[in-house]
């Protein structure tokens, strides 16, 4: 008797779980969802490269000296003069490529001053950043030293400003050569046998600025004498042009028409830095408010826009699109953080970083088939940082955290994915509420990031992952925060950090998402 009662609350049981599941399966079918994903998993868009995950580190501020570079008799754990921790961190999160040495500081910058005994190295002035004295400690094999530790390449950007023709043949032959011959053999000299081999470098960086504020005519004429004498030495170097900043259509215009440009290259830069209001008007990356927050991330969405027209031009003198779009600088750009030097772009990095961050890599990832490179700015101490130093502590921002949970989409192959979704408004503007991008990597595991703009309200979202028949398994991450300002500090490292994610149901080939506000996530699916 007592067993026949057992099987019968067994069975009891059964038929509620079975009548919960059909319950649950008329929910996710019946319900509209405002916000719905799809994801074509047999319509493949293209590789993307891990080389949209790079990194820029200029000789600005405390990026190099006291933020990378302590020395090599440095109480701070170091390998070869460069912080150890931020070398593990970068290794963690498969750095695939640091820019190097500027930006502005690129197109004032001689390297020869940057080799040999250190302690016979000219100082020089810093003009752009602050005029202070740098005394040239880092240079080009204490860099490139650097990024062997981390496992990455290097993108060496080239002096086109104030510097000469000579002056960066002779460095591509310094760092590239392994024959006989007079830069060489002057590397072998320096305690360096063999060639780094460095298939990236820029022929100079924002011409159009303050690399030598020349017209677009002017610096195409310069880019082909230059790119002339950048000799590939068996690396099969990619010569990256100046390209334009921001909607600049008409220098992307001049160097595209002209076939001559074309055929001496292998990309075009693009320079596009979320900036609130104006350039005199920046705001704080802290203290802020929800009017801020719309208007920085209404500013971010239009990359989007910036990569379209831009791919438009290069579409029609490149159809094939041999030659690839390099945003090698983005991200947030706010005041700098009261008691810093101005000129020194020392500033924090809240959730709202992270979002940016996420909206632009998504960005990327979509527009995989010309975006070949970007390199978020800057790597430590300046701009949106993903390492902030002081003394001997190192703290990973929000913004790092991302990067690290977007590794998966590293090489992997870019799906369609079709997003509709409900807009974030505010003060009578509205934006796309959610933003996404989805790939599949070599073992068949589909990735799929997502970021809720939405500083107050959660979002519900209906994946739906067409071309599969059912979903096997679903695990995920979450980066999110109490506040719109919330960001790590000294004393609070671990304020902004990723969570394990279970927020979700999953039916057959479908997966009901519930998104926090103001979030990332990442999702890995298993089929």
């Amino acid at each position: 008797m007592a067993l026949k009662n057992e099987v019968k609350i067994i069975l009891q049981k059964i038929i509620i779980v079975s009548l919960i599941l059909v319950f649950n399966t008329i929910l996710i079918y019946s319900k509209d969802y405002p916000n719905k994903l799809i994801v074509n998993v047999d319509i493949e868009k293209g590789k993307i490269s891990r080389y949209i995950y790079g990194h820029f580190a200029e000789h600005l501020g405390r990026c190099i000296y006291d933020g990378l570079w302590v020395g090599e008799s440095s109480n701070v754990p170091n390998i070869g003069g460069v912080r150890k921790d931020i070398i593990e961190a970068l290794k963690k999160i498969k750095a695939p490529v640091i820019r190097w040495p500027g930006g502005c500081f690129a197109d004032t910058y001689h390297w020869m001053d940057g080799i040999g005994p250190r302690e016979l190295r000219p100082p020089m002035i810093n003009i752009f950043w602050g005029e202070v004295i740098e005394d040239n400690h880092f240079g080009t094999h204490e860099f490139l030293n650097f990024c062997e530790e981390v496992g990455c390449d290097a993108y060496i950007s080239g002096n086109v400003g104030s510097g000469t023709v000579k002056e960066l043949a002779d460095w591509v032959e310094y760092v590239n050569f392994d024959g006989n011959s007079p830069m060489a053999n002057l590397r072998r000299k320096n305690g360096r046998e063999k060639p780094w081999n460095v298939k990236f470098w820029g022929i100079g960086n924002e011409n159009w600025g303050c690399g030598g504020n020349m017209t677009a005519e002017y610096y195409v004429d310069l880019l082909k004498r230059f790119a002339t004498y950048v000799r590939d030495y068996g690396v099969g170097i990619t010569r990256i042009a100046c390209g334009p900043n921001s909607s600049n259509y008409h220098w992307m215009e001049t160097i595209m028409r002209d076939g001559r440009a074309r055929k001496s290259i292998q990309a075009v830069s693009l320079h596009y830095y979320t900036v609130f209001e104006s350039w005199s008007n920046k705001g704080s990356a802290t203290d802020f408010t929800e009017y801020h927050w719309f208007g920085i991330l209404e500013r971010t969405l239009r990359m989007d826009d910036i990569i379209k027209r831009h791919s438009a031009i290069m579409d029609r003198y490149d159809p094939d699109r041999r030659i690839g779009l390099m945003v090698d600088e983005w991200g947030t750009w706010y005041n700098v953080e009261p008691g810093t030097n101005p000129s020194f772009l020392y500033q924090q990095n809240t959730i709202r970083d992270a979002i940016v961050a996420g909206i632009n890599l998504d960005i990327f990832n979509n527009h995989c088939e010309r975006v070949k490179m970007a390199n978020i700015a800057q790597l430590v101490n300046v701009l949106q940082a993903l390492f902030l130093t002081k003394g001997d502590k190192m703290i990973l921002t929000p913004t790092y955290h991302v990067f690290d949970m977007y590794k998966v989409h590293q090489d992997a192959t870019l799906l369609l994915n079709e997003l509709s979704c409900e807009e974030y408004t505010y003060d009578g503007k509205s934006i796309p509420s959610l933003n996404s991008s989805a790939s599949k990597d070599d073992n068949g595991l589909i990735h799929i990031t997502l970021c809720n703009l939405d500083p107050k309200n959660k979002k519900e979202l209906l994946i739906e992952l067409r071309g599969v028949k059912s979903v096997k398994e679903v695990s995920g991450k979450v980066l999110t925060a109490k506040e719109m300002n919330s960001h790590n500090t000294f004393d609070n490292p671990d304020n902004v950090k990723p969570t394990v994610f279970r927020d979700f149901k999953v039916k057959n080939n479908t997966v009901v998402v519930d998104v926090p506000s103001k979030s990332v996530i990442v999702l890995e699916i298993k089929r």
